[in-house]
Formats: C-alpha cells, structure tokens, sequence
C-alpha cells in the first residue's frame, strides 16, 4: 500500500456498527414510551429478532480491552445479575405481546465463560421458555480460552448454540503478558478441538494487529496457528488505542505501538497469510472460508452489520438486555445503564434500564442504509428516489479527492469500493457521515482508520 496514502488517510473514524454512531446520538435519555412504541413496530413487522446479551463480568483485566466490563473474582454476583437480565427479558416479552421468534442470539462481555456452565442453563433456558426458535438461526458467545471448559461448550450446545467466537487475539508469550492476558495455545486447541466434537458449525478466532511489541513475525506465528486448526472464520481486528476512554491502555507505552504505515503492514501480510490458506476477506477486517454462512451471505448479497459485528442475518428488531447492552428498531437505538449496580437498580424498579437513545431522522435511515450497503459490499446505490437525500449530495461531494486516488468509482447511481479503497472503508463511510460533518468532534472521539 503506497505510504502517502496511509499517511494521507489514517485519520480517527467510527467503525460503523450503527448510523448514526453512538457520540452523535441527539437524546440524552430515550423516552421509554417512544422506545416501548418503536420496538412494538419492529417486532410486528416480522415477529423474528435478535437478541445480545452483555455479561459483563471477568476475573482478570485484559490491558488492551476497550468493552464495558467489571473485574471481579467473586462469583456469587452470577445469579442476581442473571435474575435481572431474566426480569428485563420479561419486561420486553410482555410489551411484544406474543412470543418472538429467535433468529441470532449472542452472548458477549466481559466474559461470557466467567458464568458457571449450570447459571448459563439458567439464563438460557429462561430466555428460551419465553421465545421460539427460528429454523436456521445463528447463536454464538464469545469465549475465553483461559476459562471455556468442555461442560460450557456441551451445556451452550445442548441449548441451541452453533457458533463460538474464541478470543486469540495473538499467540506470542512476550505480547499476552503485556496486555496481561492469560492463556496458552493450548488452552485455544482444547477449546476449538471441543467445539468440533460436540458439533458447533463454525469457529471464530478474534485475532488483532497493532498491539505493542507486535511484529510480522508476531503475526506469522499466529497465522501457522490459524492455517492448523482452521477456523471458519477470522476476525482480524486493529487495535484501537483510546487510552482516553479507557486508561488501563496506558499500562504500555505509545512507543510499544506499531502505527501508520508499520502497523497496516501487520494487517496487509496477515491477509496474505490468510488468503494462502483459503480464506476470502470479507467487509471490514473479517474472514471466512467459502462454504461458510458469512461468506454464502457475502455471495447473495444479504450479509448484515449490527452491534454484534457481521452477521449473515439480518432482522429489524435486536434487542440488548444487560448492562450497555444496545438495541435497534433501525428507526431508532437504546442503550442501557452502563454501571451494573443502576442496571439492576432500575430493572429492580420494574424499569425498561434505558439510559440514552437516538430516533432517527429519514435523512439518518438513508444515510444509514448507504453505510451499511458499503460496509457489507462493498457499493450503494441511489436510482430509487426514498435512497436519495441533500445530505448524500454532500457526502459524494467529499469523495472527489478519495475518487482521484482510487479509492472509489462513482457513476451517476453508484459508489464502488475498489480494492485499493477496501483499506480505508472507515474513511469512505465517514464521507458520508452527515452528522460528524455538521458537529466535527473538538476532543478525539475514535481510534484511527490504521
């Protein structure tokens, strides 16, 4: 990749999980009766949902980690805080009105695996016993080599589960200590080797570029990991160094850091390690091999993007329940009280926990249907007048300078993604990010795009 181009391009920009990104929301505090309304809407419009859990809890504090999370290592908090997850989901099965059909369910942290296998059951079989289940669905955690034991892979299989999302992050001894992670490659077999034994029908590895210390051969050795055990898909994810909204990052220096063109040299000779081994990049940092349900989706072109990440289904409603957990109606998003102590609070109260929220605008419903298509693959288009407003005007306006560097191709409906642009898909889509635009952020909001 030409340097001046990553110089040029590695400014911060949002990952685009949502449109419009969390620190552009406009309401403090989402009304519980318009948020009550939105999610009645979305659930008649096709009685199917997903469904995020957040289980914020972890024994250890992982230096590196930008989610919400509580260190603790006393486990007696595992069944009050599934007692008020089980009461929120209650909450929301008597506003729908019927029993919802279950499409995605994903359980993230935190972690996940720092929940007994017996108050998992617990948990799952309650929100089970208030909903149906899709014919083809996708439930998945995230898990914890250092804590997955084989009973929770058998318990979260004998519920439903067929996906799991295994934390590797990067093999190397010298880097796990120093963003204080513990586990061992063998820890990350056992957990694979189980999976496929009780039957989970893909296997994600969490990998990341641009911690400290990393080198390319950091990277290769994490690759052979991968080209052994063959994972159905890879999330190959950039660091994001925010020391400023999470200070545990400052455990290590900025001079450990691989940055600008260094660090997208990590990114570029990982791809093409994974590409030898059969793997197709897929949007933004993932991979997959052919014949899995990410790339089949990619392929037939309904591959979707949400909190969660990459999906290949796609439903109106997901609701969040836990603590931060987020929801989405698509016309509009809720989060819940971050703290877990104001969480079980409000749940305790009889309350919906909302602590913020954002209706959008139709200007913001457009916008977002771009960026998603983008993100997803790889080109929008605007022949049909309901995809056309001012603000996507302006946005292509801002492309002209990303056009003449061959990032992307515009024609009269469409925008296209070339392949010299997929490094900087953050960038293409914060062209089209109105919102950012009308009030540029003073402080730095976002990780950079390398």
């Amino acid at each position: 990749m030409p340097k001046r181009l990553v110089d040029k391009y590695n400014i911060p920009a949002p990952r685009y999980t949502s449109y419009p990104t969390v620190p552009y929301w406009e309401a403090a505090q989402i009304d519980a009766t318009d948020w009550s309304d939105r999610v009645g809407a979305a659930f008649h419009s096709r009685k199917e949902l997903s469904l995020y859990i957040h289980l914020p809890y972890c024994e250890q504090l992982c230096t590196y980690c930008g989610c919400n999370k509580h260190i603790t290592t006393n486990h007696r908090v595992e069944q009050p805080y599934i007692n008020s997850v089980l009461a929120e989901w209650a909450m929301y099965t008597r506003l729908l009105g019927e029993r919802p059909v279950l499409r995605e369910l994903h359980l993230g942290g935190g972690t996940p695996t720092f929940f007994s296998p017996d108050n998992l059951a617990c948990l799952i079989e309650g929100i089970l016993a208030g909903a149906d289940v899709a014919p083809q669905t996708e439930f998945s955690f995230e898990a914890h080599p250092f804590s997955t034991t084989h009973a929770h892979l058998a318990t979260l299989r004998r519920l439903g589960f067929n996906r799991i999302s295994v934390g590797v992050q990067d093999v190397s001894p010298e880097i796990l200590a120093i963003i204080n992670r513990a586990q061992t490659v063998e820890q990350v077999e056992n957990v694979t080797r189980w999976a496929r034994e009780l039957g989970y029908e893909s296997v994600n590895f969490d990998l990341i570029f641009g911690l400290p210390l990393q080198t390319p051969a950091h990277i290769s050795d994490t690759m052979q990991l991968v080209g052994r055990l063959r994972p159905e898909r890879i999330a190959f994810y950039s660091y994001a160094h925010v020391p400023w909204v999470k200070p545990s990052q400052r455990a290590y220096s900025e001079a450990d850091l691989p940055e600008g063109e260094a660090k997208r040299a990590l990114y570029e000779w990982g791809r093409e390690l994974l590409e030898r081994e059969g793997y197709v990049e897929i949007g933004l940092d993932h991979f997959a091999i052919p014949g899995d349900s990410l790339y089949l989706s990619m392929q037939e072109g309904t591959l979707h993007r949400n909190f969660m990440g990459y999906t290949p289904y796609s439903t109106r409603l997901c609701i969040g329940l836990g603590a931060s957990a987020i929801g989405d109606t698509w016309d509009a998003y809720a989060q819940n009280e971050k703290r877990i102590a104001d969480y079980q609070q409000r749940i305790a109260k009889g309350e919906l926990p909302l602590t913020k929220g954002h209706l959008l605008s139709p200007e913001d419903q457009i916008l977002r249907e771009h960026i998603l298509h983008l993100m997803c693959q790889g080109f929008t288009t605007w022949e049909d007048p309901r995809l056309q407003c001012y603000a996507l005007w302006e946005g292509l306006e801002r492309l002209t300078e990303m056009d003449e560097d061959g990032l992307v191709s515009r024609s009269p409906y469409q925008l296209r993604v070339t392949e010299a642009g997929l490094p900087f898909l953050r960038n293409i889509c914060l062209a089209l990010d109105a919102r950012y635009w009308r009030a540029q952020p003073e402080a730095q909001l976002f990780s950079k795009v390398v």
